[in-house]
């Protein structure tokens, strides 16, 4: 009897577990605690794992190692659902084996007992295995409603997850027909200024807006959306934040004549979505400076001036500008240290990552080539 009813008490925690974890992960439109959340500590787990196995199956072909790191997103969607479908298994399971004494036939081996409540949380029901009492017959009947309740909702969040997915990749395809590839603010501004569209900026701004507290809220509300990478060679939410970023920043700070109000707002919306999403992902973002040196923001007035723009004193704009980027630069190279962002200009580990091999070009090294050469020319 004693054994009997332990396994109903364990059986309703894990079923509890999983619930509160499928209610957490799927439900809740915000970010939610991590404790008695076991996807949580799951994924985070398993991606200490994937970028070092890609750095030592792929140590010096970064295509393969980009679509490596590429299948993590899908890979632990689909282990999360079979993760809770498991653990609700085992659950219904170890709570119909504390009621076995109701249920047919005269085989009710634990093995028995999870088959039960797997066909009946699949609704499948073979009806090889028949609940004889009450209480076991109850249990099933919950067992096949968390299952129809679990199907519904895992539906809906792989629509909700594409759906945000594929808003956030539209826009970062257009900034990047706008910012170049790599993109970066520096490009972003040039180009305009080159294509006569400085004019544009402002609206972009508003538009870029939106899309950065969608991304904010989506990724915090469904975490696994911040590990889907990008289709496309050299683009990434990060990347596209850090430009959209550094191009307003340069519009505050730097380049004279262009209205800058929409800019401001962004900062302030870009900025926010950088500090939370780090506190989520707990990257860490203690370095307070600018994240470049004075002759890269140099390098950048050189080609703004080129492309046309009237320019603030340089002393003030450096001073102003280093600044404000304080206020996002370590949070952005955090990101994108955290995430194996490929790095853009002035976006990316400047210290270095350590996980790629000897003899592999750094990602610090390859950061500093594309502050060399202002990224793709405008």
């Amino acid at each position: 009897m004693a054994l009997n009813v332990a396994s109903i008490v364990l059986g309703i925690a894990i079923i509890g577990t999983a619930l509160n974890d499928v209610f957490q992960s799927v439900v809740m439109p915000r970010a939610t605690g991590r404790r008695f959340r076991v996807s949580f500590y799951v994924w985070r787990s398993a991606w200490i794992l994937w970028p070092r196995a890609a750095w030592r199956l792929y140590p010096r072909d970064d295509s393969r190692r980009e679509d490596f790191l590429a299948v993590f997103a899908p890979f632990m969607l689909v282990a999360l659902i079979g993760l809770w479908v498991s653990l609700l298994i085992f659950g219904f399971g170890f709570v119909l084996w504390g009621f076995r004494a109701g249920i047919a036939p005269a085989d009710r081996s634990f093995g028995t007992m999870l088959y039960f409540a797997g066909t009946t949380l699949l609704t499948i029901g073979f009806g090889d295995v028949v609940a004889r009492a009450v209480l076991p017959r109850i249990a099933s009947v919950l067992a096949a409603l968390a299952g129809l309740s679990f199907l519904s909702i895992t539906t809906a969040y792989l629509f909700a997850i594409f759906g945000s997915f594929q808003s956030r990749e539209t826009f970062v395809v257009e900034i990047a027909a706008r910012a170049g590839a790599p993109p970066s603010g520096v490009n972003l501004l040039a180009i305009a200024g080159y294509s006569n569209t400085a004019d544009d900026l402002s609206r972009l701004m508003i538009e870029a807006q939106r899309w950065a507290a969608a991304v904010m809220e989506s990724h915090l509300a469904y975490p696994v959306l911040a590990f889907f990478r990008s289709s496309h060679d050299e683009q990434s939410w990060v990347g596209t934040l850090g430009t959209l970023l550094d191009g307003a920043t340069l519009l505050m700070t730097t380049v004279d004549g262009i209205r800058n109000g929409q800019a401001r707002i962004f900062y302030n919306v870009g900025r926010h979505a950088a500090r939370d999403l780090t506190r989520y992902f707990r990257t860490g973002d203690s370095d307070a400076s600018a994240g470049i040196e004075r002759g890269e923001f140099d390098h950048a007035c050189e080609r703004l001036a080129a492309a046309g723009y009237a320019l603030r004193d340089r002393d003030d704009a450096w001073k102003r500008f280093s600044d404000l980027r304080a206020g996002y630069a370590s949070r952005l190279n955090a990101l994108a240290a955290f995430f194996q962002i490929p790095p853009l200009q002035w976006i990316g580990d400047r210290s270095a990552i350590n996980v790629a091999p000897h003899g592999d070009l750094s990602l610090t090294a390859k950061t500093r080539e594309l502050d060399r050469s202002g990224g793709e020319n405008a």
